[in-house]
């Protein structure tokens, strides 16, 4: 059993063809530059890796070169599509209109169209790449499966703002989060290796990086998270503010001569680590200006640091106790000043880390970081969205 997974962008489409039954990929990559001069395309499998430059002038054509790709002669991993037994498709918001997985049918794709401004960087693409898809697999089974899915446990009282409550009933104005196939991964993850059942623990699972979230996991669901109506909310990330008072950006707004829609992009693109350091939206540049003595970069990274402190802080709250913390994605997984940073002065909450294995962690598995007398287990563990993704297909599409 095979699915392809397709996690389409405004100008990209990354793509993983997994073998289910031992859920190992077969082969990976990225079309880059899509509609755009010099076009990339990369594929990737245990025994090659190809990169070149080709011309993609829409996503219909990057899927017809990712299948053709896939079963190439040559460097093929498949003899044909029809090995392809289904295949997922990553959305970034759902709003209410969906509350779980769901299979790809013209109602459905009507639905997608209705809430395509939820994630208006996001839904519009994962739209495109659908349609492709169904171009070139029309009879193979496709599901979507949302970023916002896990979050759907979170009890009333979490997820509602203080509005006027009309205006949830009209236009379901209401915190939804993202990231959630990584934050179900990583905290299933870490139940299995702790060998306990993960209905007995509560998890606060760091999902940082470029874009960043929060989530507390009580017994296996999530009952609250950091990002918000849209991915804008919680901590400061690459480029997007996180929380801020919304009068400020008023402020802002009016002395700059900025309309709604300029604001939005303010906080979404110019905001964040590259707004406050003015240097870059990459950790990796900051961590260097801090090092070379740049103030406002080492400021950048503290208030990333305090902001994902206080959200664990809250959440240990939420959850009456705290058994794990995990850090995962680009951020969470590589960057270990990042959570030297966060989990400074934390005892109180029998949080204590050891800098030693924090700086020694083994890239690609599953390590734990906490001091030999701390309460409470760190863990740092790689994400994979993809396969959460591939494993839901195959339950929605009756694969399994």
């Amino acid at each position: 059993m095979k699915i392809l997974v397709i996690n389409s962008g405004s100008s990209s489409l990354k793509y993983q063809l997994i073998d289910m039954e031992t859920e190992s990929v077969l082969a990976k990559g990225n079309c880059e530059r899509i509609g755009i001069d010099n076009s990339n395309f990369i594929y990737k499998t245990p025994a090659k890796t190809i990169e070149k430059l080709i011309d993609m002038p829409n996503h219909d054509v990057a899927v017809s070169i990712v299948l053709k790709t896939l079963t190439d002669s040559e460097v093929g991993v498949i003899s044909s599509m029809s090995e392809i037994d289904g295949v997922g498709h990553r959305v970034v918001a759902s709003g209410e209109a969906f509350k779980q997985p769901s299979l790809v049918t013209p109602e459905n794709m009507v639905k997608m169209e209705e809430i395509k401004d939820l994630a208006p960087l996001h839904n519009p693409a994962a739209i495109v790449g659908v349609k492709a898809c169904l171009a070139q697999m029309p009879n193979t089974p496709m599901v979507l499966v949302f970023d916002t899915g896990f979050h759907f446990t979170m009890p009333d009282y979490a997820y509602m703002y203080a509005i006027d409550y009309s205006h949830y009933e009209k236009y379901k104005i209401r915190r939804y989060g993202a990231h959630g196939t990584s934050h179900k991964f990583v905290a299933q993850e870490a139940a299995k290796y702790l060998q306990k059942d993960i209905e007995s623990l509560n998890i606060i699972t760091c999902h940082l990086g470029n874009g960043s979230s929060i989530t507390a996991v009580k017994g296996g669901k999530c009952i609250d998270t950091s990002m918000g109506f849209t991915p804008l909310a919680g901590v400061a990330m690459g480029t997007r503010s996180g929380d801020i008072d919304y009068a400020a950006a008023e402020y802002i707004a009016r002395k700059e001569g900025m309309d709604v829609s300029q604001m939005l992009n303010y906080l979404n693109k110019r905001s964040g680590m590259l707004g406050v350091s003015g240097v870059s939206s990459d950790f990796r540049d900051l961590d260097e200006a801090a090092k070379e003595g740049n103030y406002r970069a080492d400021l950048a990274l503290n208030i990333f640091a305090y902001g994902t402190k206080k959200y664990i802080g809250a959440y240990a709250a939420a959850l009456n106790g705290v058994d794990c913390i995990v850090f995962t994605a680009g951020v969470g997984e590589n960057d270990p000043g990042t959570r030297s940073r966060i989990l400074a002065n934390m005892e109180y909450l029998g949080v204590k880390l050891d800098e030693y294995k924090n700086t020694h962690c083994v890239r690609g598995a599953i390590s734990e970081i906490q001091a030999d007398d701390s309460a409470v287990k760190i863990l740092v563990i790689p994400t994979n969205e993809e396969l959460v993704i591939a494993r839901e297909t195959m339950v929605v599409a009756n694969l399994a």
